[in-house]
């Protein structure tokens, strides 16, 4: 039976991690293209992600801005559960926490939103 909260016990198995993966609602790094904005809604925080080149972006918000470093020109390691387990092509997915190239994690995101550099012009 797959949990569709996305809460593994103690002991799940990395295959049984991966799986559920599958049905998470999320943004692959591969969807999105240069100038796109990626709008993250976490349960603390609101993060601007603008996509740049060869696996860069720029980031405002939450951390960032509370530590007065917006906008932070900065990588995406990917999504975890909280563990060390992450899906590193992912930029973004409900349920999961978003993990920066510094290693910060954010707390679980809520909601994502993406504006492609072609309607924003």
């Amino acid at each position: 039976m797959r949990d569709s909260s996305i809460r593994h016990r103690v002991g799940a198995s990395l295959a049984s991690i991966l799986n559920s993966s599958d049905s998470l609602l999320s943004v692959k790094k591969s969807d999105v293209h240069t100038g796109d904005i990626v709008f993250v809604k976490t349960r603390n925080s609101r993060y601007e992600i603008r996509v740049l080149d060869q696996g860069n972006y720029e980031v405002s918000g939450g951390w960032f801005d509370r530590k007065g470093t917006s906008p932070a020109f900065i990588t995406i390691a990917g999504c975890t559960w909280g563990g060390s387990t992450i899906l590193t092509e992912v930029v973004a997915a409900c349920g999961l926490r978003l993990e920066f190239g510094n290693r910060l994690v954010t707390s679980t995101i809520e909601r994502i939103t993406v504006i492609p550099y072609s309607a924003a012009n």
